[in-house]
């Protein structure tokens, strides 16, 4: 006889802050981020983090503007220029964007195991509207703020009046610095500043299969100024320096074993039942079982197994009332297509051990969605000879705990 516990199913839940909201601290900005995981049954080959961060800034208010998968945030940070621009002026006196294009590393951490993880973050285009006090001639910009200057390409969106333009630039991976230059002079009397400034983003996230579940944090800095990772030249300077982005990762997977009805309760028999032995007296080579179950997995797993009598060092055994004398009883897994064991192997007839050695550790390549495994019960030749007694009816039983643990070491 044998039970099953299943200690996987475990749900951590987040709160998702919208894209905006920002607490600001001597000229730090804090932005939240978040993305989830959480196994979908009509798209099990679909394990990838699901980006819950409320659009903000561009993608938000020109929406056909960004592509699936295409994400921006506002940023509530103001810039000014603090001197006059002077008419085909050097790059860095003048309207500048250099924004971190290339991809940049944070480390997330699980509130409760500390594991690390590593995101990685790229910038992928800017947003803004420069405003003024008064109107500028049309020979102040030749072309105009809809078509920048290389290595950024226009986004789509270019509009505005005399005293306010709005504009976006895509920024390709690594591209260094976007400019515009003047070519009148921009006098402090302009009041020449950048308003309304977002970015859009890129984001790649780790392999939610092979995290824990919960909940993993980390946090990554912009420094924002003069020569500071989002540089807007000398000129153009900005109301706070400091960009915090407070990334949360949320990992909501499934283990999920289910036992047909009746199937704990197994019984081992011969090949062909027990009519030899009851008639001829031929004892049986062997007493066995398969038990089919179905898993649902999203995790790393490990299995063990616990016992009422033990068969020796390694396993489980049977016993028959008022005996103080145990058989061993072989007991093995094999789990379905997609999940493998730490070396990447299936899993077929893997014996499970009182100890759970060989089977610390398995892995799901995709999420499996209630797919049939088999435990394996046999009872070995040798022992079937000592257990049965001619003209002697007996009855061995004994109790088996098969354990499915997502609290993987």
């Amino acid at each position: 006889m044998k039970s099953l516990k299943n200690l996987g199913c475990l749900l951590s839940l987040f709160t998702s802050l919208f894209a905006g909201t920002y607490a600001a601290s001597a000229g730090a900005v804090t932005l939240e981020m978040s993305a989830v995981f959480r196994p979908d049954p009509a798209n099990p080959m679909r394990n990838t983090f699901e980006n819950t961060t409320p659009q903000g800034g561009h993608c938000k208010e020109h929406p056909n503007y960004c592509a699936p998968g295409v994400f921006s945030i506002g940023v509530p940070t103001r810039f000014r220029a603090v001197a006059p621009i002077e008419a085909k002026h050097d790059q860095r006196q003048g309207p500048m964007f250099r924004l971190p294009s290339s991809w940049k590393e944070v480390t997330v951490i699980h509130d409760e195991t500390g594991e690390p993880e590593i995101v990685k973050m790229r910038i992928s285009g800017l947003g803004a509207a420069y405003t003024l006090k008064e109107p500028l001639v049309p020979a102040h910009w030749s072309p105009h703020w809809g078509y920048p200057d290389p290595p950024c390409v226009s986004g789509g969106t270019s509009y505005g009046t005399a005293h306010y333009f709005a504009f976006f630039w895509r920024v390709p991976a690594d591209g260094g610095v976007c400019s515009k230059q003047a070519q009148l002079p921009i006098t402090l009397d302009y009041g020449f500043a950048y308003e309304n400034f977002s970015f859009s983003y890129e984001l790649q996230t780790p392999n939610p299969l092979q995290m824990s579940t919960g909940t993993y944090r980390g946090v990554l800095n912009y420094v924002v100024g003069p020569h500071g990772d989002i540089d807007m030249g000398d000129i153009m300077l900005p109301d706070d320096d400091l960009i915090s982005l407070n990334f949360t990762l949320s990992v909501e997977h499934t283990l999920k074993v289910e036992i047909p009805p009746g199937g704990d309760r197994v019984e081992l028999v011969p090949q062909g039942g027990w009519q030899a032995w009851l008639t001829q007296g031929r004892k049986p080579t062997r007493l066995f079982r398969d038990q089919t179950f179905n898993i649902s997995s999203s995790s790393r797993f490990k299995m063990t197994l616990a016992c009422q009598y033990y068969g020796n060092s390694e396993t489980c055994g049977v016993s028959r009332a008022g005996s103080l004398r145990t058989f061993p009883v072989n007991l093995s897994v094999t789990l379905p297509n997609g999940l493998v064991d730490a070396a990447g192997s299936p899993v077929v007839r893997r014996p499970l051990r009182r100890d759970g050695s060989g089977t610390e550790l398995f892995l799901p390549g995709f999420y499996i969605d209630r797919k049939p495994g088999t435990l394996h019960f046999e009872i070995a030749q040798d022992q079937v000879n000592e257990m049965l007694v001619p003209g002697e009816a007996t009855t061995y039983s004994g109790r088996f705990t098969v354990i499915w643990d997502s609290e993987v070491g």
